[in-house]
């Protein structure tokens, strides 16, 4: 072994690579997890109740934006998993911001679409829990108690997993200017 070589090889790449590096794998982590949890009480919230004899369920699949919630926050998980990937390979083979592009716009979409997946969630959870007297909907968490509240933690976990995502949006975006 040369005597001029340093006995502990240190890392070319500047500090500020590895923050940027080590907030792109905690923020894709925190926000697959978070959006993998919110889809899976999503998928097995379910109810039944007992009203004069008659057996009444509630569960996800029985509303559309519930199953668009489901479906969005599973894809959003998978595509955190995906880019994490994507972030480390990038971090280890190329500098150019061009590519770096192509991670915003996914950070982009994945922002976009848990963002309207918790919207819909949140309108169809407000009629579930106040009705709408003008339409004849009637409110049906007083009666569905536990099925609501896991649907309203599922939906409060899916608006930290947006906040997430947009700050892996904003990393992303400031990335390309550098």
């Amino acid at each position: 072994m040369d005597s001029s070589e340093p006995k502990n090889m240190q890392d070319p790449r500047p500090k500020t690579q590895k923050y940027y590096l080590a907030s792109q794998i905690s923020l894709r982590l925190l926000a697959a997890v978070v959006s993998l949890t919110a889809a899976t009480l999503a998928i097995t919230d379910k109810q039944i109740i007992t009203v004069y004899g008659i057996e009444l369920e509630a569960r996800y699949s029985y509303s559309s934006a519930f199953k668009y919630f489901a479906s969005a926050t599973i894809i959003a998980c998978v595509f955190s998993v995906m880019s994490l990937i994507v972030a480390i390979v990038l971090d280890r083979k190329c500098s150019d911001s061009k590519i770096y592009f192509y991670m915003f716009l996914h950070d982009l979409v994945g922002t976009a679409m848990v963002i309207s997946a918790a919207s819909a969630a949140t309108a169809i959870g407000l009629v579930a829990r106040d009705g709408n007297n003008y339409l004849g909907w009637m409110a049906i968490c007083g009666d569905f108690v536990r099925f609501c509240n896991k649907m309203t933690v599922a939906v409060v976990l899916s608006y930290f997993s947006f906040v997430l995502y947009l700050l892996l949006t904003i990393i992303s975006a400031k990335k390309i200017q550098a």
